[in-house]
C-alpha cells in the first residue's frame, strides 16, 4: 500500500516496530527483533525497519517524523507476550493511533497472542478504545486445535493485493476455517471475554500476594500474567518445571520470568 497508494519510491518503505517484540520467526520478522536468541546465526537480515522503545510515545513520534515520506506502518503488540506479558503505559496505544493517523501511516496491531478474549476484551486494543488499520489474529482462532490465523482490515487496505500475489501452502483448510468460524460465533456472545476478565482479576489478586515472597513483579491483563521470579529462587525454566510437577503449565522467558496463560 505504501508503494501503490502513498507513492514511496521502490525499495524505500520503512516500518517501525518496538524493542523486545515477538512477531514470529521468519527471516523478515527476526530482522527487527532485539532478542539475540532469535537473531543469532539467522542472517542475512531484511532492511527497512526502525526500532523504538515499547511504550515511549516521544520516541515513536520522533522516529515517525525522521522519515515521514518513507514510513508506511507501525507494527506493535498491544501487550508484549514473549517479552513477559508487558502492558504498555495508559494512553500509549491511543497515542500511537493518533500519531499514525495524522501522518498517513498504517497502525498494525499484532493480536496473535492477545486477541479473541485473552485479556478480557475481544482484542487487547479495546482497552484503550483503539481500532487499528490492520489486525493480525491467530492461536485463539483455532483454539490451538488447528493452525489458523487471519489478517483483518478494510477493503481499502487489503484490496491493494491482487489475485495470486501472495498465498500460503496450507491456507484455506476447510477444517481450520470451520473451527475458526465456530470460535468467532463463540466469541460474539461475550461470555468468554467476561470469563477471562473475572478470572483474570482473581489471578492477578492472588499473584499479587506473592510479591516479596519470591516474586518481584506481576504484570498482565485478563487471563494472562508475566511473573518475575527472584533469581535466588531459581530460573524461569526451573520454576516452570517445578510448577509442571504440581500440574500447572507455564512458560519461561528471558531468564527469570514465567508467563501464565490459562484456558479461557
Amino acid at each position: 500500500m505504501g508503494y501503490r497508494i502513498k507513492g514511496v519510491p521502490d525499495g524505500r518503505a520503512r516500518i517501525i516496530a518496538a524493542g523486545n517484540n515477538f512477531h514470529g520467526r521468519t527471516t523478515t520478522l527476526i530482522s527487527f527483533s532485539t532478542d539475540p536468541e532469535a537473531r543469532a546465526d539467522h542472517g542475512p537480515f531484511t532492511p527497512g525497519f526502525s526500532i523504538v522503545p515499547y511504550g515511549d510515545l516521544a520516541a515513536m513520534a520522533a522516529t515517525l517524523d525522521a522519515a515521514p515520506e518513507e514510513t508506511v506502518a507501525v507494527l506493535l503488540e498491544p501487550v508484549q507476550g514473549e517479552a513477559g506479558v508487558v502492558v504498555p503505559p495508559p494512553g500509549y496505544l491511543a497515542g500511537v493511533r493518533e500519531l499514525t493517523r495524522e501522518r498517513n501511516v498504517l497502525f498494525i496491531a499484532d493480536e496473535i497472542q492477545s486477541g479473541l478474549g485473552r485479556t478480557g476484551t475481544t482484542f487487547a486494543c479495546e482497552h484503550e478504545g483503539v481500532v487499528p488499520d490492520v489486525l493480525c489474529a491467530g492461536q485463539g482462532a483455532g483454539r490451538r486445535v488447528v493452525p489458523v490465523s487471519a489478517v483483518v482490515s478494510s477493503r481499502e487496505v487489503l484490496g491493494v493485493h491482487r489475485p495470486g500475489e501472495h498465498g500460503s501452502t496450507f491456507g484455506g483448510s476447510p477444517l481450520a476455517c470451520a473451527v475458526a468460524l465456530e470460535v468467532i460465533a463463540m466469541v460474539r456472545t461475550g461470555e468468554f471475554q467476561r470469563h477471562s476478565a473475572t478470572l483474570g482479576e482473581l489471578l492477578h489478586r492472588e499473584l499479587g500476594l506473592l510479591l516479596g515472597r519470591g516474586v518481584q513483579e506481576v504484570r498482565g491483563r485478563g487471563l494472562w500474567a508475566g511473573v518475575d521470579i527472584d533469581p535466588s529462587r531459581g530460573t524461569g525454566r526451573q520454576i516452570s518445571e517445578r510448577l509442571m510437577d504440581r500440574g500447572v503449565l507455564v512458560k519461561d522467558t528471558h531468564g527469570a520470568t514465567i508467563r501464565i496463560a490459562p484456558p479461557w
